[in-house]
Order: structure tokens, then C-alpha cells, then sequence
């Protein structure tokens, strides 16, 4: 057995139901960067599952989500209960299905007929409208959030579903909903999911034309940015003496320099890096793939952190978590998390705190230096010159010419 485990355990681990795979899960947990202390502390709680295992006579195949939540709720009502029992746990779970030593989730469920459906919902956006993972999931809540408001805990039944519940649960929605886009994100997942359920054959009317549309013009917005000695401030902040301050002005320069999506920082590997070429290859919406020249700022922020900062690990991804487990930052919110955070430590009131501030900060420093839209929105990598349009509000030279003389002013 590991030296993690005390030498008084060792003989009776080995003769418990999960004392074969201690050692397994052990290795792991040092793999995703754990200390020696943060091992020897997962490992007791495996320790005291296994004894709880042997007590009630279960074998390891038994052990489920269920025989988890049993032996979590015993330790609720001692008080023995800690902050990370329940996700050490999971992971454990997780890695003996994985080697084959519990059954799979697929094989442990039984999955209702909704839940089949939201499946092949997602499968259905990935493979016949190529968006990516995050779209998929938000699209997926909005579904959910109908279908449990429609059906709650009863069986779905597709074809009960009327026009009047659809448009009461958007109107419903779009007026609680503070942000406009957030509610035609709504809309458009709800549209996506009736097409969906009709093209399957799950329904016999196309219920994508009950839901109505949320007011919004385009152009009707005016993009927040920075500064460009707002942006510098923002990156000086970054402490290049610690490893977190070198991966943050790494990030934030991609942000700034280059204008990238936060999904698309979050999907960079170290195969994507040209280092030869001075090129960075992006994977942008709808599965497109852009070469961009890497300015020097940002390889050498690269470099820096790659070598001296970036911790060990098995992910191929450029940027990922400074603390165990270590894998690729989870999504765009921890992106935006990183950008919002950087901003209170410079001291920057901004009304916009996520990513995209940064892409609307680059395209408003470029109309500042007299470039046109077309090269503006080849940057962005924008599909239609219409995208771009929006900066010409920010123009202030170019629209100062078009102002009207104020009656009885000096123009």
C-alpha cells in the first residue's frame, strides 16, 4: 500500500473491498497535482467508505451514486460530514468506471424517455449545427428549464404541449430576464428544440413558429471598451513574479492583442501554438479554424508562462488551473472571472466586466488608429460586414462630421 496510508491501515485495506484500488486512486490524485497532504486526506475518506463498504457487506461493482449518497447521509448525522467528501467520491466512482471496476452510468440508470430526447437533442446540435459544447449546454438549460415548468416530475408527453404554454413561458421569462441577448439566447434554444422534436417525428406541428420573438435592432447597442492606457493598466496588474499573475497577463494578452473569444482561449492547446511560424491557430464558432500572426507581447507572455509557470499535467490545453485537480479552465465563465478580477485590481469601473470588453476594446483602438471596418472585422474574424457595423457608433471623428448645427450654436 501507498506510504500515504498509515502502516496500521495497510494490511486491512488490502483485505477490504476497495483496498486493491487505493493505490490506483492515489496515484491519480498526485498525477492531477495534489499535494502529499491533499492524497493522504482524500485517501482516509476512501478509507472510511471502504469500512462502511465491508460493514454492510456491498462489493465494489455494487458501488453507485446511490450507496454514495447512503453512506454520506450516515456521516451527515454524525457531524463527520467535510467540505470536498462529495466531490473525492465522485471522482473515485469516476475513475473505478473508467478502469472497468463499476459499471458504467449508462448501464446503472434507467433513462426516461425525456432524458433520451435531451440526449439526442445535444447530439443533434453538435453533429447537424456544429456548435460548440457551451452553446449546446445553454441551449440545453433553457430546454430543460420548459420542460420541467410544462411536465415537472410527470412523464413528457410531446404532443401535449400547446402554443399558449410556449409563448406564456417566454413572455414570462423575457420580462424577468435582465439582459435582452440572454433572452433570445432563450428563444433561439426553444426554436432550435421544437425544429428538433418535428424533424424527429416526436411531434406533428412545428411548434418553432409559436415562440415569439424578443424586440432587439441591430446596431441598437454601443460596445463598452477601454482605454488603450486602461488596457496597459490592466495587464501591469498582473504579479509575473507568482505563476497564477504569469497565466493571467498571458490570457488577458490574447484577449487584448488579438481580440480572441473566451471560449476560444479556453480551447487553445499547445498544439495550436506555431512557435516557428509565430502563428496561432484558433478554433472559432462553427467549427472554423483561423491562423493568426502572434504578436511579440504575447509569444513572449506565452513562453514565459509555458516554461516557468504552467503547472505539470496530463491536459494538452495552454491554460489551466493553478490548483489541484489540474486540467483546462472549465468554460468562458472562468475567463470572464480572470478578466472581471484583473479589472478590480487595476481599479478600472467598467459597466462591462467580461471577455468580450477586451474585443471591443481592440476594435475601438484600431478605429482610433484609422482602420477601415473591412480590416477591422478580419481581426475579429467576423462572417458578415454587418457584425462589424456596430463600431461605427464608436467613430466619434467620423460621426462629428455628420452632426447637424445646434440653432443659435457655433458649429
Amino acid at each position: 500500500m501507498e506510504q500515504l496510508v498509515c502502516n496500521s491501515a495497510e494490511p486491512r485495506l488490502r483485505a477490504a473491498p476497495l483496498g486493491s484500488h487505493v493505490g490506483e486512486f492515489a496515484q491519480l490524485l498526485r498525477e492531477q497535482g495534489y499535494s502529499s497532504w491533499g492524497v493522504r486526506d482524500r485517501v482516509r475518506v476512501v478509507a472510511r467508505l471502504d469500512r462502511w463498504l465491508e460493514h454492510n457487506g456491498c462489493a465494489v461493482d455494487e458501488l453507485s451514486e446511490a450507496e454514495i449518497k447512503r453512506f454520506l447521509r450516515r456521516k451527515g448525522r454524525r457531524g463527520a460530514v467535510r467540505r470536498g467528501d462529495v466531490a473525492t467520491l465522485r471522482q473515485l466512482l469516476s475513475s473505478l468506471r473508467a478502469r472497468g471496476v463499476v459499471r458504467s452510468l449508462e448501464a446503472v440508470l434507467v433513462r426516461s424517455e425525456r432524458e433520451v430526447i435531451e440526449d439526442a437533442f445535444v447530439q443533434y446540435l453538435s453533429q447537424e449545427r456544429a456548435l460548440q459544447a457551451s452553446t449546446q449546454h445553454s441551449y440545453l438549460r433553457w430546454v430543460r428549464r420548459f420542460l420541467d415548468a410544462r411536465f415537472g416530475r410527470c412523464r413528457a408527453d410531446w404532443g401535449r404541449i400547446e402554443v399558449r404554454e410556449v409563448t406564456d413561458f417566454v413572455r414570462r421569462y423575457a420580462e424577468t430576464t435582465a439582459s435582452r441577448l440572454y433572452a433570445k439566447l432563450m428563444v433561439t434554444a426553444l426554436r432550435s428544440f421544437f425544429r428538433f422534436l418535428h424533424v424527429q417525428g416526436h411531434v406533428t406541428k412545428n411548434l418553432a413558429a409559436a415562440v415569439p420573438a424578443v424586440a432587439g435592432w441591430r446596431l441598437s447597442d454601443i460596445p463598452r471598451s477601454l482605454e488603450s492606457d486602461q488596457v496597459e493598466r490592466l495587464l501591469r496588474g498582473c504579479d509575473r513574479r507568482t505563476a497564477g499573475g504569469r497565466r493571467n497577463r498571458a490570457l488577458l494578452l490574447l484577449l487584448a492583442r488579438l481580440g480572441l473569444r473566451a471560449g476560444e482561449v479556453v480551447r487553445l492547446t499547445l498544439e495550436d501554438i506555431d512557435w516557428e511560424a509565430g502563428v496561432l491557430i484558433i478554433r472559432g464558432k462553427g467549427a472554423r479554424e483561423d491562423h493568426l500572426p502572434m504578436p511579440r507581447d504575447v509569444g513572449q507572455a506565452l513562453a514565459s508562462y509555458l516554461r516557468q509557470a504552467r503547472p505539470s499535467c496530463t491536459t494538452r490545453r495552454v491554460f489551466v488551473r493553478m490548483r489541484a485537480p489540474l486540467r483546462g479552465l472549465a468554460s468562458s465563465v472562468a475567463i470572464s472571472t480572470i478578466v472581471r478580477r484583473a479589472l478590480e485590481r487595476a481599479g478600472i469601473e467598467s459597466p462591462c466586466k467580461g471577455a468580450h470588453l477586451l474585443r471591443h476594446s481592440l476594435a475601438s483602438q484600431m478605429l482610433a488608429h484609422h482602420a477601415s471596418l473591412a480590416e477591422i472585422g478580419e481581426i475579429l474574424r467576423h462572417r458578415s460586414p454587418n457584425t462589424t457595423q456596430i463600431y461605427t457608433k464608436v467613430d466619434l471623428v467620423a460621426l462629428r462630421a455628420l452632426a447637424l448645427a445646434w440653432p443659435g450654436g457655433v458649429r
